[in-house]
């Protein structure tokens, strides 16, 4: 059984910089997608990046390509996402995610229809203006 537990939010500055943090425990392959999202109350729920499950490249969507950087040990044992040049509009529950042969090309594109297999309970982000 894969288990995932986010940490790392809290509250910061516009302009500032967070790095959250995902535990990850029950992999048992190396043929996991590792995703971060974030959900604010009456939005969808947004891809913020993905770590491909093929070849490790990383993935990130417009409204945070450049500010956020996904990353992962070897084993898969931790994720973390590390976001600078944090907005306001930046604020939402973060949530750390996994995906049984996940296509990062997949979740960027919004016309195909994916979920992950496994999510964490979240951590909150609140960035001040």
């Amino acid at each position: 059984e894969v288990q995932l537990v986010e940490s790392g939010g809290g509250l910061v500055q516009a302009g500032g910089s967070l790095r959250l943090s995902c535990a990850v425990s029950g992999v048992t392959d190396d043929n996991y997608s590792l995703h971060w999202f974030r959900q604010v109350p009456g939005k969808e729920r947004e891809g913020v990046a993905c770590i491909s499950a093929f070849d490790g490249s990383v993935h990130y969507p417009d409204a945070v390509k450049g500010r956020a950087t996904i990353a992962s040990d070897t084993a898969k044992s931790t994720v973390t996402l590390q976001l600078n040049s944090l907005k306001p509009e930046d604020t939402a529950v973060y949530y750390c995610a996994a995906d049984y042969a996940g296509v990062c090309e997949a979740y960027m594109d919004s016309s195909y229809d994916v979920e992950p297999d496994y999510w964490g309970q979240g951590t909150q982000v609140t960035v001040s203006s």
